[in-house]
């Protein structure tokens, strides 16, 4: 995982319309919550998913945006998020270029961790949390991460 207080690595991916976005694009609206999982539809993506869409509400209403990354096809993403009514932007990064710049690749370049990082709009990471079974934990990290978004210390 990048290490809190790096610089989080720029990049352009496709979303689930099939148009590029930019980390710089994503953090023009604020801070961001970028999540990383393995595949849309599975049991435990779709529950993280789900939970970012009902506290969805919260996270904006403190300036906060979110994004999702996954090695499934924008048309995948697009299935996934209608299905579950997402209200954030999913990427498909198919050749889990993003996965490896953040150091998500999972065990011997298997699959993706499940990882979630706080990024400011300077490009800094605020915060991380690693937990590839454990959503709780990406729960509790998004609920502190909204309560203490207007501060700049690391979380």
């Amino acid at each position: 995982m990048l290490a809190i207080g790096s610089r989080a690595p720029e990049f352009s991916l496709p979303d689930h319309d099939d148009r590029t976005v930019s980390l710089s694009t994503l953090l023009n609206r604020g801070p961001l919550i970028l999540y990383f999982y393995p595949a849309d539809f599975t049991p435990g993506c779709t529950r993280e998913a789900c939970m970012l869409r009902d506290l969805h509400a919260d996270i904006v209403k403190v300036g906060l945006a979110v994004a999702g990354v996954s090695p499934q096809s924008p048309e995948r993403h697009a299935e996934f998020r209608q299905k579950y009514q997402l209200p954030f932007v999913l990427l498909s990064d198919l050749e889990k270029f993003v996965v490896k710049m953040y150091e998500v690749n999972g065990p011997l370049g298997l699959g993706v961790r499940r990882a979630t990082y706080l990024i400011d709009q300077a490009r800094q990471v605020r915060g991380a949390v690693l937990a590839d079974f454990r959503i709780s934990q990406h729960e509790d990290f998004i609920r502190k991460a909204t309560m203490l978004s207007g501060n700049a210390r690391p979380i």
